[in-house]
């Protein structure tokens, strides 16, 4: 396993290995023990599969205030992503910064997004299915959302056209808006 700690403490890239031949290839890819012991801890309770049929389509920039608040473990299984997170930790040094990577089918790799981030992605390629654990159930009261194009935070998005938005994704509020639920600890 390959294991990269981000700018943004606490969001963790992870390359698990993979072991291929003339049929394919087998890789393991979550093993609580193994997680454990990088830093991540974390009772996940859900799985969830996405699929985005379009290039260009972005989701987010989600996240879930406490008591349900949610830490994810996100890969693709098919296709390609831009996948992001955005520290909303009030009180943090990185507070409004931005850290994103390439995860796609071909390279495996999986970005660990704690709680007191926001979350999002925008598909590289179509088709593209996303595959991701969580820390807490859906809950729909406890949802949140930050504008995925908020000049405040600046992500640069690896974009060749208009975004494809769902209606709510379209007018989610800026950042200088939010009145984050999460405080940061050192």
């Amino acid at each position: 396993m390959q294991f990269e700690e981000m700018k943004l403490r606490g969001v963790k890239l992870l390359k698990p290995k993979r072991f291929g031949d003339h049929r394919g290839f087998f890789a393991e890819t979550y093993s609580r023990r193994v997680y454990a012991s990088l830093g991540i801890d974390v009772e996940f309770v859900q799985d969830n599969h996405s699929l985005s049929r379009a290039v260009g389509t972005v989701r987010g920039l989600h996240f879930q205030a406490p008591p349900n608040a949610q830490a994810k473990l996100v890969r693709c299984g098919r296709g390609a992503i831009f996948d992001v997170a955005v520290d909303i930790r009030r009180g943090s040094p990185t507070f409004g910064q931005w850290v994103g990577y390439e995860l796609s089918a071909e390279n495996g790799a999986q970005l660990f997004i704690p709680a007191g981030f926001a979350h999002g992605f925008a598909t590289l390629m179509p088709d593209s299915e996303i595959i991701y654990k969580c820390s807490d159930y859906y809950a729909p009261a406890s949802e949140g959302a930050l504008r995925w194009d908020d000049p405040a935070i600046g992500i640069d998005w690896p974009l060749t056209g208009a975004a494809i938005l769902s209606g709510k994704d379209a007018v989610a509020p800026l950042l200088v808006h939010l009145d984050s639920p999460f405080d940061y600890e050192e």
